[in-house]
């Protein structure tokens, strides 16, 4: 009885770490970088030839910095900020199960283009991904 009375109070404590980290993480600020600054992007579709942009902006976010390239971002608005469907004039196509995927130095964001912070020197990829 003792040792069930502990691992219930070792479940609930983790339960409550786990929440506090979350809590935690989650209200961490983007730290961003004001003034001039150059990032380089990268679109990547399986079976074209990758195109490589260089982009000097003076934006704090990737999506500043990409909507200053005229027709490289086209998406719609949701809740949770921009969802892109076009990059660079390729449409993904939801029937196949194509999406966007924007990595950082081939790392995975877990932001969106609107809460994405840049600094000087960023390189990003934007690849076509098939299957959900």
């Amino acid at each position: 009885m003792r040792t069930q009375k502990h691992t219930r109070f070792a479940a609930l404590l983790l339960v409550v770490l786990i929440a506090a980290m979350a809590l935690f993480t989650g209200c961490e600020e983007a730290k961003t970088q004001a003034g001039s600054k150059t990032i380089t992007v990268e679109i990547i579709v399986e079976g074209k030839e990758t195109v490589t942009k260089t982009i000097a902006t003076e934006a704090e976010f990737l999506r500043g910095a990409l909507e200053q390239e005229e027709g490289l971002l086209v998406g719609e608005e949701s809740q949770y900020g921009l969802f892109v469907k076009t990059v660079n004039g390729v449409t993904a196509d939801e029937s196949k199960q194509q999406w966007w995927c924007f990595t950082k130095g081939g790392a995975d964001l877990f932001t969106g283009v609107d809460t994405t912070p840049i600094a000087d020197g960023d390189k990003f990829e934007i690849t076509l991904k098939t299957g959900y």
